[in-house]
């Protein structure tokens, strides 16, 4: 048996100290950011829809008030399988991205009203497991780079040419994003990017339950690339496979902004995902701000990085120093000292800080005041008791982290009581989340008094 006083692998510290247990090491090492259970369920319901008198599903187009959830995905994953309606990937990485189309079913012949009770209830009667019943395929674009070897005249072409925007691809891509879009009122998008070890049914599971509690609006769009799945190596190959994905997902963005029903684009990154999303952005803002509303034609909305697996120095020299937060309209930092995940990733970067796990003091006190007063930039310290598995997974299994992530992207209210984000205030100046947040007393505020 290894003994975690003299195994270096099983002395892991956090960036705060904190000591792993041997279990927790171990299961780390075996499947960072997976859950437990082969079956998944959905997630806890928002505080902020617990409300007896509040109906947050009644504005939900008739077409939609269904126990199914649709969502289209865009992967740059080698198919594993490719039976008509049951398309599978795996891990290995495909020079050609492809999209299409997979459905999950909530329980087993739930009606709509059950299911929006149930959405509302903070202690539901029976689990409600989602099932993938459906997946695919619905096209393919072509390789990028389409050859190994370019000309110089290929060499001579923009960047983006040799991408999905002049394909056929392209123009099936967007009359399906229309198709989905002329179903809700809300005509904008909501793609969400998983970290490692994360399967290609984790990221459908992902989006269709947040999407759900986001009041179906929009579109929802899952963004699933080629991770690893459980150990150190396998931590290193996703890595890499963020740095191969990151011009698949630049095309998917630019795709999905030449749509001209999509208003605007809203990202949910989580764990390394949180670094595809990031690098994504820098170098969209740097190919784009030179030229007179080209960032602005990427319409970028919201940004979320939950439990962000990126270096602090890192983020900070190649982000900030650039101003890239510019190309978006907002972003909101989910960070939890609970996350062990992260005490993991810091340990193999030799203790560097990771964003998910933030810490004030690096921080001088006008800085703090700064972001604090800032809508652009918001850090917000999620003090909860569960805090999912290996406390990586709150930013859905937690209802109080939830709602703000609702109240951030569905109601895209500013940080503040007095904008209906009731968010604490620590010692450290950062906004915190507690686990009754928002508060029994919470009231939506009336549109005209949103900022």
């Amino acid at each position: 048996m290894l003994d975690h006083r003299t195994h270096p692998l099983l002395a892991v510290i956090s960036a705060k100290g904190c000591r792993l247990s041997l279990p927790v090491v171990t299961a780390l090492v075996c499947g960072l950011a997976t859950g437990c259970s082969s079956t998944t369920y959905l997630m806890p319901t928002p505080n902020v829809y617990t409300q007896p008198n509040w109906n947050p599903f009644v504005d939900v187009p008739p077409a939609l008030q269904t126990d199914k959830i649709s969502v289209l995905y865009v992967t740059d994953r080698v198919p594993s399988d490719q039976t008509p309606g049951h398309w599978e990937y795996g891990q290995e990485r495909s020079r050609s991205a492809a999209f299409g189309e997979a459905e999950i079913q909530i329980a087993e012949n739930l009606s709509w009203d059950a299911l929006a009770q149930a959405s509302r209830s903070s202690e539901r009667e029976e689990e409600l497991p989602l099932i993938l019943t459906s997946t695919n395929e619905l096209g393919r674009f072509q390789p990028t780079p389409p050859t190994l070897i370019l000309s110089d005249a290929e060499l001579a072409q923009p960047e983006h040419a040799s991408g999905p925007l002049d394909s056929e691809m392209a123009r099936r891509f967007t009359d399906e994003l229309t198709r989905r879009l002329a179903a809700t009122p809300r005509k904008e998008v909501f793609l969400y990017v998983h970290g490692f070890s994360n399967s290609f049914e984790d990221a459908m599971f992902s989006i269709g339950e947040l999407w759900h509690f986001l009041g179906r609006e929009g579109v929802p769009i899952a963004y699933t690339w080629p991770c690893g799945v459980g150990g150190i190596r396998q931590y290193l190959y996703t890595i890499l496979s963020g740095q191969f994905t990151n011009y698949h997902l630049k095309q998917t963005l630019r795709l999905i902004a030449s749509c001209p029903e999509v208003k605007k684009i809203h990202l949910i990154a989580h764990s390394r995902g949180t670094d595809v999303v990031i690098t994504a952005l820098r170098e969209l803002y740097l190919e784009t701000r030179g030229t007179p509303g080209a960032t602005d034609r990427l319409k970028l909305g919201r940004v979320v990085l939950a439990a962000a697996d990126l270096d602090v120095d890192v983020t900070i020299e190649m982000n900030a120093t650039e101003r890239v937060l510019r190309a978006v309209d907002a972003t909101a930092v989910y960070i939890c000292g609970k996350d062990k995940a992260l005490a993991f990733s810091s340990w193999l970067s030799l203790g560097s800080m990771r964003l998910g796990d933030l810490e004030p003091h690096i921080f001088t006190r006008e800085e703090i005041d700064t972001l604090r007063s800032s809508q652009r930039l918001q850090v917000l310290d999620a003090r909860v008791a569960d805090a999912g598995s290996f406390g990586h997974g709150y930013f859905h299994a937690n209802p109080a982290v939830s709602s703000d992530i609702v109240l951030f992207l569905r109601y895209q209210l500013p940080p503040g009581a007095e904008h209906g984000r009731p968010l604490g205030v620590s010692d450290s100046g950062f906004w915190v989340i507690g686990d009754q947040y928002p508060g029994p007393a919470w009231r939506l505020p009336k549109p005209e008094a949103r900022d």
